[in-house]
Order: structure tokens, then C-alpha cells, then sequence
């Protein structure tokens, strides 16, 4: 009867019913030496008593998960990985773990250190090759790369912000000079007229606009000054200023 109950609390999970196992093997044997044979009813106080209160199902798994997000963004990695530690001690499929630290790699550090994405894509593939528990050990190494990265935001703000301009502006047609011009007819409509290749421009930047006419020019990704994004912020900060300086000598030249 207390086998099929153990069976039973594992739910077809088969890792945690090997966890449950372990944690009976490593009870003290009785009075006499010999191992302690349980009912059902001591089965279930034993196994609440020494295993972690968990249920991948209901408010422990989320709990657990969050804790594990909010201590890597909080760059506590000491924390991050006992909440890791916690979750899989509760028997958690570490493929759900990967899945997020890949998301956390991209919602909180992202550009601040472009190799967070790939640590932890690399970290999961390195799971999905060796398997429990040698490649647990990867996923330990990719929350202490993580935990310890510079965070940011931005990228995943910046998703948001043109998510909103895209679904407030509707269908609003792409400027004509950078449309393509396969027919005579839409070269005669003016598409593609006036667009100034890139690569043949100083610097390689035209600072022509490629928002929608009518549109007003919007600042959707701004890096934070943390990690590579302080880097991707001088670039932005350049073409910035170089495209004030074309459009300076544009309204110069039509004034004359």
C-alpha cells in the first residue's frame, strides 16, 4: 500500500519519485539496525516531513520560479541558486528551468551582455546532451552568468513601446524612396525615388527617414548606460547627430 501511495504522489514524475526514494533510503534504520518499514499513513509523514514542499501544478512552482527571475534580476546569484537548488530538489523538469533563463537572458539582461542569450541557449543544449545530473551543472554555470550580468530592460521596453505605435498607427504605408520599383508604373508613382544607398554615403549612413510619411520620428529602444548597451548608446548618440547634421544641410540647401 505505501509503495502504490508513492507512486501515486509521484504522478507519473518519475525523477520525483527517484527524489522521494532517496530521501527514504537516507532515513536512520530502527532500534534493532533494520530498515523501517512504514504504512501508508507514515509513508506521507516521513516524505512531508524531509522533502520540500513543492507542486509543480499549484502555487509552489510559481512561487519558486518567480523567486528564482526576481533574485537573478536583483544580481543575488547566491539566492538565484538556491531557488534553483529548491526547484529541482521538488523534482521540477530542468528543461522548464532553461526555458527560462532563456527568457531572462532576453527580458532582463539583453543587450547589456549579448552573450547572456547565448550562454543560456547553450547552457539548456548542453542539458539536453548529457542529461541528469551531469548537465544540472550547466544550468548552475548559466544562473551564475546571469545573476552576475549587467541587466537591462531595454529591448524588452522597447518591444512593448512599438507593439503600441504599431497597433495606435494602423496601416500606414512604408515612405515611397524606399519601396521597391519592379514596374514602370511604380516608378512613375515615385517609388523607390530619392533613395540614397547607404554603403555609398560617408560614414555608410544616409539619415534618410524610414518611418511612415505623417509619422513622427520615435525613440523606441533606449540602452541603459550598463554593460554593451553604454557601447550601443555612443552608436545611437553618432547617427544622431549625424542625422541632424543632413537634415541641417537639407533645409540649408532648400532655403537657398
Amino acid at each position: 500500500d505505501a509503495r502504490r501511495a508513492l507512486r501515486a504522489m509521484a504522478d507519473g514524475d518519475g525523477r520525483y519519485l527517484l527524489n522521494m526514494a532517496e530521501e527514504l533510503f537516507a532515513i536512520p534504520p530502527g532500534p534493532n539496525g533494520e530498515a523501517q518499514r512504514f504504512d501508508t499513513a507514515q509513508l506521507a509523514a516521513a516524505v512531508q516531513r524531509r522533502m520540500p514542499l513543492y507542486d509543480k501544478s499549484q502555487e509552489g512552482h510559481y512561487n519558486l520560479i518567480s523567486a528564482l527571475h526576481k533574485s537573478l534580476r536583483g544580481s543575488d546569484t547566491d539566492a538565484a541558486l538556491y531557488w534553483f537548488a529548491r526547484m529541482l530538489a521538488g523534482g521540477e523538469d530542468p528543461r522548464y528551468i532553461a526555458r527560462r533563463l532563456v527568457r531572462f537572458a532576453v527580458e532582463d539582461v539583453g543587450l547589456a551582455d549579448p552573450q547572456a542569450l547565448v550562454q543560456a541557449l547553450a547552457a539548456w543544449d548542453a542539458y539536453e546532451r548529457l542529461g541528469s545530473p551531469e548537465g544540472e551543472l550547466a544550468l548552475v554555470q548559466c544562473v551564475i552568468y546571469l545573476g552576475t550580468a549587467p541587466k537591462s530592460n531595454a529591448a524588452y521596453k522597447a518591444a512593448g513601446a512599438a507593439s503600441r505605435a504599431a497597433r495606435e498607427t494602423g496601416s500606414l504605408m512604408p515612405p515611397k524612396h524606399i519601396l521597391n520599383a519592379p514596374t514602370r508604373l511604380m516608378r512613375d508613382l515615385g517609388y523607390g525615388r530619392g533613395y540614397q544607398y547607404d554603403h555609398d554615403q560617408a560614414e555608410a549612413f544616409s539619415g534618410q527617414n524610414y518611418f511612415p510619411e505623417g509619422m513622427a520620428r520615435q525613440v523606441f529602444y533606449n540602452p541603459a548606460e550598463r554593460g554593451f548597451e553604454r557601447e550601443i548608446r555612443k552608436r545611437l548618440e553618432y547617427w544622431q547627430k549625424l542625422r541632424q547634421q543632413r537634415e541641417a544641410a537639407t533645409a540649408q540647401g532648400d532655403g537657398s
